[in-house]
């Protein structure tokens, strides 16, 4: 029988707004929230689809009432470790052999459950146990998801049928292997989405992959593994393996068949993980691919022309949605004079307004930060502009952690530009101004591009068109995913590939056909039909 299977042409899957006319939606998740939030499940280690209890075993907490547990979950030590290499090792040849069209149809079939029976499960352990509120966990947990294993596979068959032309008498192909090897997938807490993605990706292509998920994802990741299982993946395809960051990379970055790392995380992680691959790289089968998305610093920058009401609306939902605990999130602001004093009374009142609290209460727009640790970083950020002279606390700069890591969001103000806040990474609900004399734009677009280590996301808002253009050109390298009259946040798979440069990582664009190409090792066949029977060349005679 001919092959005729051809991938649909992905949609990004709608998202769900659980308004109270769509009450039925909001019953249900509703209840799942309230199922999933009564029982103390146990997460083991699943190696070579077998279920691992080490009997070491840690907590999964609700960020928003950090006494309630809601699971515990067992720990990989050096022995599930190297358990969970042998068994990618086993799975590789016949994962690898596995027709493409099969290995698609497994995420096809993820992207069809999350959307329908898994979409409650997902959104539900995400708001619970990364205290997302509703909204932002639709939009990561389901929509997000459902299109990177949607626009993955098409992407996968586009590459498939790039192929290098032939000349008279020759037969030119193109075959893309994965890599020799396992690929070790480091995940974040705060995208459910990418925290799956990051192992899901470079499987499609193939390779069999070892996948540590954060300590304070482990809920949504669990779920998302057993996601997985219904779908038809094969065991050992992608093993979980829940482990101290450290011992992980002791045991699993020297080793001999690292092939790749898929990672999203801090900026020093990642630097770590990079040195330690350097440090070892004559051990290696092959070179390592390394892909990061790491740490921003992300700015808004106003121009005179800026429509005050957008720009309002972008630095709250920017920097407060998620309590700005995204690599993405606006956290440094540069606002004209002219523009600032009617800016700063409608804005502050604004985010005076944020109803902050528990994620079953749908009317809240902010919940907790992750966890003590981060909410202690973050706190000392808004105390250390409570006692200096070049800041000024507008609104918020309260913190609570009695029932839960509650940070109120934050608006410092600042007259140096190079401020602590301005510059250093926060990864919390807290957002600085610096306002610029209107004659000082220059200065102050090469500051914005200068002054931190970062590359993320930026957004400018500015109605002159001739002024936009020079804007883009000047702050061309400050961000690998730039915005225009937009929030610096909230990309779309398959509409804006995400991934930054400098110290925010490779950018190799989660989202994107690029990405997909780093966990593959081409190959060019060439076949000759009449070879050449005699080694002298026409110009000897």
């Amino acid at each position: 029988m001919a092959n005729t299977f051809q991938v649909p042409i992905p949609v990004n899957e709608p998202v769900r707004q659980y308004t109270q006319s769509e009450e039925s939606l909001r019953a249900s998740l509703k209840a799942k929230l309230k199922s999933i939030a009564s029982e103390k499940i146990e997460i083991p280690c699943v190696i070579g689809g077998v279920e691992v209890r080490t009997g070491v075993k840690r907590t999964v907490v609700m960020p928003h009432h950090h006494r309630h547990v809601l699971a515990e979950f067992h720990l990989a030590g050096p022995k599930e470790l190297e358990m969970a290499i042998e068994a990618s090792r086993k799975a590789k040849p016949a994962w690898e052999a596995l027709e493409w069209k099969e290995r698609a149809a497994i995420f096809l079939k993820s992207a069809d459950l999350l959307a329908g029976p898994y979409r409650d499960i997902l959104n539900a352990s995400t708001m619970l146990g990364q205290s997302k509120n509703v909204f932002q966990a639709e939009i990561d947990a389901a929509c997000e998801l459902i299109d990177f294993f949607r626009f993955n596979a098409h992407f996968y068959e586009q590459i498939l049928q790039t192929q290098p032309i032939s000349s008279v008498g020759v037969q030119n192909s193109m075959d893309y292997r994965p890599l020799e090897g396992f690929v070790l997938a480091i995940t974040p807490f705060n995208f459910t989405s990418i925290a799956a993605n990051l192992p899901a990706a470079p499987a499609l292509m193939g390779n069999t992959v070892l996948w540590k998920p954060s300590d304070t994802q482990v809920l949504s990741a669990y779920y998302t593994m057993k996601l997985f299982k219904e779908a038809g993946l094969p065991d050992g395809v992608i093993n979980f393996i829940p482990a101290e960051g450290p011992l992980a990379g002791q045991v699993l970055l020297p080793h001999r068949e690292l092939g790749g790392v898929h990672f999203t995380g801090s900026t020093a992680t990642f630097q770590t993980i990079y040195k330690t691959v350097g440090q070892n790289v004559e051990n290696y089968r092959s070179y390592p691919r390394l892909v990061g998305e790491t740490g921003g610093k992300d700015f808004v920058f106003a121009h005179p022309s800026a429509d005050i009401e957008a720009l309002s609306t972008a630095l709250i939902r920017g920097a407060f949605e998620y309590q700005g605990q995204k690599c993405s999130a606006a956290s440094r602001a540069y606002i004209p004079q002219s523009l600032w004093g009617q800016l700063e009374k409608k804005f502050v009142s604004e985010v005076s307004t944020i109803a902050m609290g528990d994620v079953q209460d749908f009317r809240n727009f902010m919940n907790a930060v992750i966890d003590e640790r981060s909410f202690k970083k973050i706190s000392q950020f808004i105390d250390h502009a409570k006692s200096s002279s070049q800041a000024k606390i507008l609104v918020g700069g309260k913190t609570d952690s009695s029932t839960g890591y509650f940070v109120s969001p934050t608006v410092i103000l600042t007259s140096d530009p190079k401020y602590k806040s301005m510059v250093e990474e926060i990864f919390g609900p807290v957002l600085t101004v610096f306002v610029y004399e209107d004659s000082q734009l220059e200065e102050t677009l090469k500051i914005c591009d200068e002054s931190t280590a970062y590359s993320l996301t930026g957004a400018v808002f500015v109605q002159d068109r001739t002024a936009l253009e020079h804007m883009s050109s000047r702050l061309r390298n400050a961000a690998g995913n730039f915005y225009i009259n937009d929030k610096p946040t909230g990309a779309v798979v398959g509409q804006q590939p995400f991934g930054g440069a400098r110290a925010s990582g490779t950018n190799d664009k989660a989202g994107s056909i690029l990405n997909l190409y780093r966990w593959l090792s081409p190959r060019t066949v060439k076949e000759t039909f009449h070879p050449p029977k005699d080694y002298r060349y026409p110009f000897m005679a």
